[in-house]
């Protein structure tokens, strides 16, 4: 079986991301890729490294075209997608969004977040989140899935084993997460130049993260309750990756070991590592590949519980797991073109 494939917006880092993941998958048929600014221009003269893989040229995007497809990535910015997608939907292709046009159910709630009205809002409803390892049966069947952010995505491998047990205080969630700086995108900006954050360690957006409310959403699902949850990002002088330090506080005992809880719960998870009792896992560990591994710690023997997960952003934290949401969507083994090894040193 082949998979014809479109890629709207393949200029940015999990749009070339994409195609690096995809350019190897056995299944994988990539016909169109698009770039306005770069129309016209071979695919490997902005990323040599597809040279011999993929044979391209970026195109103006054109609804007719990408319609053609049986899947269409959108590797865009925040609301761009919602204008094209109702077309692409009513058209029959399925549509896998890396943006957050689609992640966050309360319409009302991603308008204040995102200072936009939203341009399809009926469509909100049936986007299914693309956390594989919370709605695998739904994005099997599913035309629309909304890519989970790549904060989120870390965020929330560590929490659901303890929210779903509910043993913590849901009330008072807490986690810092630190970034690369390829989580800010491909653009030219001052606080992304290697001036700035060379040698630097920084703290951001603490009065509120635009993942915040889509976290916060998906664990009130799990938790089948209204959570409280801060979170603190950073940002760290290197280029891939998302560790993120996540603290409970536990309510009840726990007749199972909390090691064993999330053994338990991800032994059939191809992309979550639950890594031996005492470990601390590394961002570069995991990076280039689909995996989220995680640590579980209790200081001192206490009541606080403290999980660590580190991801690749722009592989597990978003075009792996896009990837993986399309092997589901296809019917394919989820591993399908993502059996890859991270990359030491």
């Amino acid at each position: 079986m082949k998979i014809k494939i479109g890629i709207v917006g393949g200029t940015g880092y999990t749009g070339v991301e994409l195609l690096r993941l995809l350019a190897k998958h056995p299944h994988a048929q990539l016909e169109i890729i698009t770039s306005r600014s770069e129309a016209g221009k071979p695919v490997t003269d902005l990323f040599p490294n597809l040279r011999g893989y993929v044979d391209l040229r970026y195109s103006e995007p054109d609804v007719k075209t990408l319609a053609a497809c049986d899947v269409v990535f959108f590797a865009t910015p925040h609301a761009t997608a919602m204008y094209t997608v109702p077309e692409l939907i009513k058209a029959g292709a399925k549509v896998i969004d890396l943006s957050a046009d689609f992640r966050i159910k309360d319409v009302k709630l991603w308008e204040q977040w995102y200072n936009v009205e939203h341009a399809c809002p009926e469509l909100i409803e049936s986007a299914v989140y693309g956390l594989p390892e919370l709605h695998r049966q739904q994005i099997s069947n599913a035309q629309l899935v909304a890519c989970p952010g790549c904060y989120p995505t870390s965020m929330q491998l560590g929490l659901i084993p303890l929210l779903e047990a509910g043993v913590v205080d849901t009330q008072d969630l807490i986690v810092n997460a630190i970034s690369g700086v390829s989580g800010a995108g491909r653009k030219a900006s001052i606080g992304g130049l290697m001036g700035e954050v060379g040698e630097s360690f920084k703290a951001y957006a603490t009065n509120g993260h635009r993942h915040l409310p889509e976290t916060i959403e998906s664990l009130s699902r799990v938790a089948q309750h209204q959570i409280q949850l801060t979170f603190v990002p950073h940002l760290a002088p290197m280029v891939r990756g998302i560790h993120a330090t996540v603290y409970a506080n536990m309510t009840q005992q726990q007749t199972q070991s909390l090691q064993d809880l999330f053994e338990q719960r991800y032994k059939d998870e191809p992309f979550v590592d639950v890594l031996p009792q005492g470990s601390h896992p590394e961002t570069r560990s995991v990076r280039g590949v689909n995996t989220c591994q995680l640590a579980i710690h209790q200081p001192q023997n206490s009541s606080k519980v403290v999980v660590l997960s580190v991801i690749d952003n722009l592989v597990k934290g978003a075009s792996g797991q896009a990837v993986q949401n399309m092997n589901i969507m296809f019917n394919l083994p989820e591993t399908t073109g993502l059996d890859n090894i991270g990359l030491l040193p």
